[in-house]
């Protein structure tokens, strides 16, 4: 329009200079500003472990639209922590009821074996067995819900793993007599750091494995101990029916039963699970080697400290 005008050219060139360079170096300027802004967000994203926790990191940006998106992010991490913590109620709340629960249904089974004990005959004895199994359950259901949580139940202290490991026998002793299988106990001559309730809880799990794998009348299993360096190994060996290749790296999974678990409809697939998860939390180590038709063994690996090691 200016050169329709017959404005000289320095005049037009003059205009643009003073209306539109001024224009482009802000916007310039605005670009580089919110690239930088969102590169920089970008990066500390990627850096993050815990990506949701960005809202909380990130810097408020000086320009509209950023406050905008950051007001946003604010909003919607709010309302995020707000839901977690809505299921995290509503699970302690669930975990709280399954232990009462669990307390409360101990009483009955306590007293009907009692009842069995006073009654003795073949048949009080088959149910015995059958409410001895329910009490095993109750148990794993219990610790099942506090496996997740265990600073309610968790007290480390010294004690002789003989001790956990003749518990956790006692507890089993009549299916050993039942079955007629023969226990061989190595001295265990070791002191440990650990929980013991829950230590022989882990031992009560894999005990009783080993028994209802394992041939009546034919079985045999061995305890022992072997005392290293920097850590303690507890091994339970028994001449069961044994573990399949294909079965073997995945016994520790959740709800896994495997081949002889469907076979033998006896298995629920947590007992080695709960074995597992809780070593984990003990900070111990648990293994397992079988052949199929020669037996399993499982390791236990306790770690010494510079208290077992006298430091």
């Amino acid at each position: 329009m200016l050169a329709i005008l017959d404005i000289k050219t320095i005049v037009i060139f003059l205009i643009f200079i003073i209306w539109f360079l001024p224009l482009i170096i802000y916007i310039s300027i605005e670009f580089f500003k919110h690239k930088k802004y969102y590169n920089n967000m970008e990066e500390t994203l990627q850096s993050l472990d815990k990506k949701y926790l960005l809202p909380e990191i990130m810097e408020k940006p000086d320009f509209l639209e950023g406050k905008l998106f950051y007001d946003i992010l604010k909003v919607c991490n709010k309302e995020m922590h707000e839901h977690v913590n809505y299921y995290k109620n509503l699970q302690s709340e669930y975990r709280e009821y399954i232990e009462t629960w669990v307390h409360e249904i101990k009483t009955p089974i306590s007293s009907s074996m009692l009842i069995i004990e006073n009654n003795k005959s073949p048949i009080m004895d088959n149910i015995g067995q059958e409410i001895k199994k329910v009490e095993g359950f109750v148990e794993q259901a219990l610790y099942y819900s506090r496996s997740n949580d265990v600073s309610k139940d968790y007290i480390i202290k010294k004690f002789d793993l003989s001790t956990a490991v003749n518990n956790a026998i006692r507890r089993n002793s009549k299916d050993f007599i039942g079955k007629r299988i023969n226990l061989q106990l190595d001295e265990i001559d070791a002191v440990v750091y650990s929980d013991i309730k829950w230590v022989q809880f882990i031992l009560n799990q894999i005990i009783s494995n080993s028994i209802k794998y394992i041939k009546p009348k034919e079985g045999n299993i061995r305890i022992y101990s072997t005392s290293n360096k920097n850590n303690v190994v507890l091994t339970i060996q028994d001449n069961g029916i044994g573990i399949s290749e294909k079965d073997i790296n995945r016994v520790f999974e959740k709800g896994f039963t495997g081949e002889h678990g469907r076979k033998y409809n006896a298995s629920t697939g947590m007992g080695l699970y709960l074995c597992r998860k809780l070593c984990d939390k003990l900070g111990l180590e648990i293994n397992i080697a079988s052949e199929l038709g020669v037996g399993t063994k499982v390791n236990i690996i306790f770690p010494l400290s510079k208290f077992n090691l006298g430091i």
